[in-house]
């Protein structure tokens, strides 16, 4: 692989597509079929796409903002404003205008790609008060009527204006150098307003070569992605995009998390990524159906479970346990990994801390799963599990070339070509993120004799009780969140002398708790309910229970409506933004305290 060799993401997407020219690339499903584009097929819309943006005056090195689904318009645009000399903005689909309107102004960006009518007149109406936008192409017709102030285009309009072999889209990629700015990765706003990390072609293609090393003991083939998180953040942009470019590999779309298992089905994957609540959802999910299983059934699934987990951990199985775990391959295993396509090598976890009991069920249902780490200042990977020796406490081993040190407070440092350029703009944040060279992840570790790297909290989110005690809400939210009553959690208590907590109950749960006792299922009726409020405690008491003294959960309050990206308390990484969670519920929690 030429890893090294390569100077940009669209050099290295074009002799690819020459390499593998009648190759299945991308797949997304329309009324109700599968649609298919080779690598050939792609590159020639790249070609043409990027031409077409020169025509409409983007210049090397101006942003160009891509708000859209995943899609393989998405995968276009995106190679398209490289090859153009430009930068690719990726925004979410779930931002406000005020959100699209942050990224607009501080990238200054001077074009957009949407896709649909809802998004345009959100990008429209940003643009408006951001005054920086030349263009805007739509993908799917917008609908505007009255014509804005900039240029508006359908994709199709754009791309007949496009030459395939332009001799200047051919020099603007010439002049891409590894150090030049791939795109603007705007992080998750956990801590306050998104900064726009800036990313080079060389760190990304960086990050890709850590990946191929990582995954190559599988004998890396004919592989195939399903692409379901989504492609504006860094973790599928490098993981779920540029990767499987750089090997070849076939990409589906998802139609949504809801339809992942049905999609994983037919599109048969070899590769899958998702963020630690997709896999807590699952195992969820699959344990609520395993419940409307007859007995001797369910009983084979739990045994499974037990003898997956007591191999794990190093157990010696008896000779009855070995034959009954050769059966629970044939009754239970086999059966899960057909669920997921029947090929699937691995399933990679990254974006958030995987819980151990999440890990561990899937492991010991013959689901391999590599937890990994990475931050968005990064490209975004760190470290991650090797498929061989896979450590589920861990987030496994720094990638090639990646220097990973400890700070004099534990702090994780890292440093190497996938490091950021800076913050776009915020020249006082990067120099506080890059202090001595390295990057100051905010996340606090430690390193085994064998060089594995756990995650024990974040700096930021440390709680420090009254009594001077040092308490990690996540580990505590994840005890929470393991129980089936208990969807999302948020654990507080800065300051105070014990924990409190705000829970969001489980859909399924709340609804069969308003069957047997009448009532309303909304949550925003319900949040009051003292009946509701006790039927609670149970799983309270369960995760208290796996807890210590000064982690258990002395009083807890039940949310009006869940943590979401479009009421602004969650990340699309599916991460809970804190200071958006107390803004809403803070008054609630405070009241804990007083009672």
């Amino acid at each position: 692989m030429r890893y090294d060799a390569w100077q940009s993401l669209p050099q290295m997407f074009f002799e690819q597509a020459a390499r593998h020219v009648a190759r299945p690339y991308l797949r997304d499903k329309r009324d109700g079929t599968w649609h298919s584009r080779t690598y050939g097929e792609v590159a020639s819309v790249v070609s043409r796409f990027a031409s077409s943006l020169i025509q409409l005056g983007l210049q090397p090195g101006e942003r160009v903002a891509l708000i859209a689904e995943n899609r393989p318009e998405w995968t276009i645009a995106d190679l398209a404003i490289m090859a153009a000399g430009g930068i690719t903005v990726p925004a979410f689909t779930t931002n406000t205008i005020a959100d699209h309107a942050h990224i607009l102004g501080n990238s200054g960006a001077v074009g957009a790609i949407v896709s649909s009518r809802t998004l345009a007149e959100r990008i429209v109406q940003a643009g408006l008060k951001t005054g920086n936008l030349r263009f805007l192409i739509a993908i799917e017709d917008t609908g505007i009527g009255q014509a804005p102030p900039f240029t508006l285009l359908r994709w199709d309009a754009a791309l007949e204006r496009g030459k395939e072999d332009d001799p200047i889209v051919a020099a603007r990629m010439a002049a891409i150098k590894r150090t030049d700015t791939a795109c603007f990765i705007y992080t998750s706003g956990t801590g306050g307003l998104p900064k726009g990390v800036m990313l080079t072609h060389g760190g990304i293609l960086a990050n890709c070569k850590g990946a191929y090393h990582l995954l190559k003991e599988f004998g890396l083939g004919r592989e195939v992605f399903l692409s379901f998180l989504p492609l504006s953040h860094s973790y599928e942009h490098t993981v779920g995009q540029m990767f499987p470019m750089t090997i070849g590999a076939e990409v589906w779309f998802a139609e949504g998390a809801d339809k992942l298992l049905e999609n994983a089905a037919e599109a048969r994957p070899t590769i899958m990524t998702a963020v630690p609540r997709l896999y807590e959802a699952m195992r969820g999910r699959i344990e609520r159906q395993m419940t409307k299983l007859p007995d001797a059934k369910r009983r084979w699934f739990e045994r499974a479970v037990a003898l997956g987990r007591k191999q794990y951990e190093g157990e010696r199985l008896t000779l009855g346990e070995r034959v009954q775990d050769c059966l629970a391959d044939i009754l239970v295993r086999r059966k899960m990994k057909k669920r997921f396509g029947g090929r699937l090598k691995a399933m990679v976890s990254g974006g958030a801390a995987l819980n151990y009991e999440v890990g561990i069920y899937f492991t010991a249902l013959g689901l391999r799963i590599l937890q990994g780490y990475g931050q968005t200042e990064f490209a975004p990977v760190v470290s991650c599990n090797p498929p061989h020796d896979c450590r589920i406490d861990t987030v496994g081993k720094p990638l090639v070339d990646v220097e990973l040190s400890l700070g004099p407070d534990g702090e994780i440092l890292v440093r190497g070509e996938a490091m950021m350029k800076g913050y776009w703009g915020d020249e006082a944040a990067t120099a506080a993120a890059l202090e001595g060279g390295w990057l100051h992840t905010g996340d606090v570790g430690e390193i085994d004799k064998d060089g594995y790297v756990r995650i024990t909290d974040r700096k930021k989110d440390i709680i420090v009780l009254s009594g001077g005690d040092n308490i990690s809400p996540a580990r505590v939210e994840g005890m929470l969140t393991l129980q089936p009553e208990i969807a999302q959690a948020m654990v507080d208590g800065d300051k105070h002398p014990h924990l409190v907590a705000l829970i969001v109950p489980d859909e399924t749960f709340v609804a069969q708790w308003a069957s047997q006792n009448g009532g309303s299922r909304d949550l925003a009726q319900l949040a009051g309910n003292a009946a509701l409020h006790q039927a609670l405690s149970p799983a309270i008491d369960r995760a208290n229970a796996m807890l210590s003294n000064l982690e258990k959960i002395r009083r807890y309050v039940v949310a009006d409506e869940g943590f979401t990206t479009e009421n602004g308390m969650l990340t699309v990484s599916m991460k809970i933004r804190r200071h958006k969670i107390r803004e809403r519920f803070g008054a609630k929690l405070a009241g804990l305290y007083t009672r």
